[in-house]
């Protein structure tokens, strides 16, 4: 088995280091494994400078994977690397898109077991990278509330225990009450599958299937297929979002006459100002968009079978 760069986040907690701890037990026995703490991009990028032919192992959630993959993408390294994820984030969601189990003992059996296989990727017109998620709307403005909220709550308690895991929910919460509603033109491999003239509460873009811990905005995502998963949600009103909430929570959303479910290899968005939520990272405001789909971009230990 090959050698394995091990690439933690400097501010994890004590239950993050027990975990990775067990992991890594199960690791050793196979293999050599260097482990390396980053906590911003400029130590992550001499951590990857220092990589070699070793496996790149992310232990850690999806923006974890995110800053990884980001950073290959930027050295041009990205389709040489070789990577595999110790699911240790709160939502987990690309692992469990793709099946590696988040139980953190036999995520670690899958990096000796499993096969090496291709990922896709997506990316916009200015290279920033989606591994498994970006939307604008709704969501993306949930996001970028939890986020302000996240940082007002992190000082109230004592170190690494503070009330800023509640941030998302809060911002959730707010969106809800008073979401955005946007007029936005949207296209898809260049034929036009939204006008400005009808407004829409979300538009999501996938390359994995769940967001937010398990949710299943887009269902059918698979980063094998070289595709990107579009949903449009045209739930403005507030019976509407109460419905399409709940059949989102059932996965059953996309069967709604006011959603719209299709597939293809690039997505444009324009209109008035949206915020980007591109794997839980906040950006924006922007007026125009383009991402598409990179098959293949990079290689990724799986379950095997």
């Amino acid at each position: 088995m090959d050698p394995l760069l091990v690439i933690t986040n400097s501010d994890a907690g004590t239950a993050d280091d027990e975990s990775l701890a067990a992991a890594l037990a199960v690791l050793r026995e196979h293999t050599s494994v260097e482990v390396q703490a980053t906590s911003n991009p400029g130590e992550l990028d001499g951590v990857l400078h220092r990589a070699g032919s070793r496996r790149i192992v992310v232990a850690g959630g999806d923006g974890s994977l995110h800053a990884v993959v980001a950073a290959l993408h930027r050295r041009h390294d990205l389709d040489k690397a070789v990577l595999g994820l110790l699911p240790l984030g709160t939502g987990n969601d690309f692992a469990r898109g793709v099946g590696i189990p988040l139980d953190i003992e036999e995520a670690a059996s899958v990096l000796v077991t499993g096969r090496v296989r291709a990922m896709d990727l997506i990316v916009d017109e200015v290279g920033q990278v989606v591994v498994n998620s970006v939307h604008v709307g709704a969501g993306a403005n949930a996001s970028r509330r939890g986020h302000r909220w996240k940082g007002r709550l992190h000082a109230v308690g004592v170190g690494k225990v503070n009330l800023g895991k509640l941030g998302y929910p809060i911002g959730a919460a707010l969106t809800a009450f008073k979401p955005p509603v946007l007029r936005l033109h949207v296209e898809l491999d260049g034929k036009v599958v939204n006008d400005l003239d009808t407004r829409v509460l979300m538009v999501a873009l996938g390359n994995g299937s769940s967001v937010g811990g398990g949710t299943e905005l887009t269902p059918e995502a698979d980063p094998e297929d070289g595709r990107i998963d579009l949903m449009i949600s045209r739930a403005t009103g507030p019976i509407a979002r109460l419905g399409f909430a709940a059949r989102l929570g059932f996965g059953t959303h996309e069967q709604a006459d006011d959603v719209t479910a299709l597939r293809g290899r690039e997505v444009s968005v324009s209109g008035e100002r949206f915020w980007i939520s591109a794997d839980g990272e906040i950006s924006g405001p922007e007026r125009h968009r383009t991402w598409h789909v990179e098959p293949a971009a990079y290689s990724m230990v799986l379950p095997a079978g």
